[in-house]
């Protein structure tokens, strides 16, 4: 059993982890309170950095774009509430940017640990990680960056649209989707999974192969 100190990871596939947290916004259960919508829970190194501040700017700006999606965001580092508190307000003040979700306080440790955001060559600071969770709470993708390289908040977006798509027309998206280098915003279609199925797609059109067809999106 997990006793919540022992660090973990855990896997795409999985159910999100239960637990309780403490937020700027009061105290939350997760994935419970966010049962029917998806959320991206990210974690970053600490409150009054450099990186980090621009990170946060920029998935507020893309608040919209999430909310689009059905799709909340949380952030976690390991610092007091009050120091979340502070440094949000900061961010008001300094860069006219006023954050509007929730930043898990999780100055024990606990979370991190449970997720496997702590390194062990960086002391106590949370990486940079990214957990994207559907509206099950199954945990659907992890992304994780070196405490020096700041994430790419488009791309984050990209794959909540991506993977809600896939989820609700059986599709597949392809590189750098929607905009890929020669399908552009076409979508892919599972390959044939017997042999009348194969032949019938041969020389058509919308089929390089009979493994490989695409299609627009409906």
């Amino acid at each position: 059993m997990d006793d919540g100190k022992s660090i973990s990871m855990p896997l795409i596939g999985d159910e999100f982890p239960s637990m309780t947290v403490k937020t700027t916004h009061g105290s939350k259960n997760l994935p419970e309170d966010y049962k029917g919508k998806w959320f991206v829970l990210f974690s970053h190194p600490g409150d009054f950095t450099p990186v980090c501040t621009t990170e946060f700017v920029g998935f507020q700006k893309r608040m919209d774009q999430f909310r689009e999606l059905d799709t909340e965001l949380i952030g976690l580092s390991i610092d007091q509430v009050f120091a979340h508190i502070k440094w949000t307000e900061w961010i008001h003040e300094k860069l006219g940017t006023k954050i509007e979700f929730p930043i898990i306080a999780d100055d024990q440790g606990t979370v991190a640990k449970r997720l496997g955001m702590l390194h062990p060559g960086k002391g106590s600071n949370t990486v940079r990680a990214v957990f994207v969770v559907d509206d099950k709470g199954i945990l659907r993708l992890i992304l994780y960056y070196p405490q020096e390289i700041g994430r790419n908040m488009d791309e984050i977006v990209r794959i909540v649209k991506a993977l809600r798509t896939s989820d609700e027309k059986g599709v597949a998206t392809p590189a750098n989707w929607p905009e890929n280098d020669f399908l552009g915003d076409r979508v892919i279609i599972p390959p044939a999974s017997d042999e009348d199925t194969a032949e019938s797609r041969r020389g058509k059109e919308d089929c390089y192969d009979w493994w490989f067809c695409h299609k627009k999106l409906d």
